[in-house]
């Protein structure tokens, strides 16, 4: 689900402009930089704050 909702933000932005996600668990933190990827944008940082995670991701080209 956490990549769902991602995905449809990063849909509603224009090429180059950049997303920061915050992840909570294992699962959405293997799953999500990997399904950016694929879907062909750039994860810039992966950081932890407390005991969450915050993926920056630019939007890819198209």
């Amino acid at each position: 689900m956490t990549f769902v909702r991602t995905k449809l933000k990063l849909e509603r932005m224009q090429a180059g402009e950049v997303l920061s996600v915050r992840l909570r668990g294992d699962e959405p933190l293997r799953n999500v930089p990997r399904a950016a990827r694929e879907e062909g944008h750039a994860i810039l940082a992966i950081e932890a704050d407390g005991g969450d995670h915050v993926v920056t991701i630019r939007r890819g080209g198209s």
